[in-house]
């Protein structure tokens, strides 16, 4: 049923206004669950006490979700709501140089970049790493939940997950599970990296 909800074009993706969730995530994360449960779109639509057909469009990154509509499939899918409208987090991000949300000073030559938010309750510890090529360093899993966030400051290095290590320089930024087998090893001399070790 059409009840007059507007949804906001922002980059040429149509958007839940409450929510600011694109439809083709809201799409694929039903997708991606149904599939995940192993149920068909009829059997889900029953459950969730929705019509087929409007699931199929939900699917297909059509219609008009409405929030209950959505809460239904949550509950019918096992999930939180929340699982349904925010993109999955990926395991490794790598933000380049020059890339990430950069806010400038209007009264001096400063430049912030975010590069990661502290979720809540998480404690970090930041490091200085001074590598030289050579062995690479192997390190075994860390506790439960750590994360580590690398920012290169000089040289290059290959570093994060040993069995997909990626190559960074200068200003490049990676953020990888420490509680999964890590590397790293300089590319060249006089490397430089300031590690931030995140646990919740």
């Amino acid at each position: 049923m059409n009840t007059g909800r507007l949804f906001v074009k922002t980059n040429e993706r149509t958007v839940m206004p409450n929510t600011g969730a694109p439809l083709e995530v809201i799409a694929a994360s039903l997708r991606r669950e149904r599939e995940r449960v192993g149920l068909s779109l009829s059997e889900l639509a029953k459950r969730a006490g929705v019509a087929k057909s409007t699931l199929s469009q939900l699917e297909a990154g059509n219609g008009n979700p409405s929030v209950e509509t959505l809460w239904a499939l949550g509950v019918a899918l096992d999930v939180p709501f929340s699982r349904l409208v925010d993109p999955p987090v990926r395991q490794v991000t790598v933000i380049r140089a020059g890339e990430g949300a950069a806010v400038h000073s209007e009264r001096a030559p400063y430049t912030a970049t975010l590069l990661s938010s502290c979720p809540p309750g998480a404690r970090r510890d930041i490091y200085v790493l001074n590598l030289e090529p050579g062995a690479p360093r192997e390190s075994q899993p860390h506790m439960a939940g750590t994360r580590e966030h690398m920012v290169v400051s000089t040289g290059r290095v290959r570093a994060g997950l040993t069995d997909d290590p990626v190559d960074l320089g200068p200003g490049d930024y990676l953020v990888y599970p420490g509680d999964l087998p890590h590397t790293a090893v300089a590319l060249a001399p006089g490397t430089s990296i300031v590690l931030v070790m995140e646990h919740v």
